[in-house]
């Protein structure tokens, strides 16, 4: 069991999973979350798929211009844990 489990964090995935558009997506996030922390979690998705994609850590921060240390835990992430980049990436269609 993760250990994010919580009736307010099962509140919050439960809403995020009736999301239906993309349109739907950027007016929660929006209200939800402050510009940089949008670009935060972008960043890192992004990151995740080019460490999926087999980019090296420079040019992922050249492109991302995320931090060594936050792509470093990433790349932690993408290689043991839980596989939720992964399974979030598999289906993105871009």
């Amino acid at each position: 069991m993760s250990k994010l489990k919580s009736d307010v964090n099962d509140l919050l995935f439960e809403s995020i999973l009736k999301l239906e558009t993309l349109e739907d997506a950027y007016d929660f996030f929006e209200d939800l979350l402050t510009m940089k922390e949008i670009e935060a979690m972008s960043q890192r998705i992004l990151a995740a798929k080019r460490l999926i994609e087999g980019k090296t850590y420079y040019q992922i921060t050249e492109e991302t211009k995320i931090s060594s240390t936050t792509l470093s835990r990433v790349s932690t992430c993408v290689r043991y844990g839980t596989g939720g980049y992964k399974k979030v990436l598999s289906k993105t269609s871009k």
